[in-house]
């Protein structure tokens, strides 16, 4: 996947991040329970944080060993969807079962982050 198509992604998770935050901050509070307002905060907070990992990992690499990039990208964006995805729908839609989703995508968000360290790794020895 070529950095430019993974900057357009990454850029649009923020654009989503944003949007969601602007949600929740105008057109959910007083209407959903707090609990639930500290879950789609949490969801906001890992989608923002996570986009903007995906715009390093995407401006990065040239950085980074190519295939393990790409891995590390996947990972992170199919885990971001994941976790914040199934936050967002729990709060909407009240359906409990879908927090156990969750932890699905925090486990492809740090092999996404492992996957990217190897992949720095591996590029550094091929320089030296």
């Amino acid at each position: 996947m070529n950095a430019s198509l993974q900057i357009a992604i990454a850029a649009f998770l923020l654009f989503i991040g944003v949007g969601t935050g602007a949600f929740g901050a105008h057109a959910l509070t007083g209407l959903v329970d707090m609990s639930l307002m500290a879950i789609w905060h949490t969801a906001v907070l890992y989608l923002l944080v996570h986009g903007l990992g995906l715009f390093a990992v995407a401006v990065a690499q040239s950085h980074l060993q190519p295939k393990l990039q790409t891995l590390a990208f996947s990972l992170l964006l199919c885990g971001t969807l994941l976790f914040s995805g199934s936050l967002f729908l729990l709060v909407l839609s009240g359906q409990r079962w879908l927090g156990m989703i969750t932890p699905i995508g925090g486990v492809l968000m740090l092999g996404g982050w492992v996957s990217v360290v190897i992949a720095a790794l591996k590029q550094y020895r091929l320089q030296k």
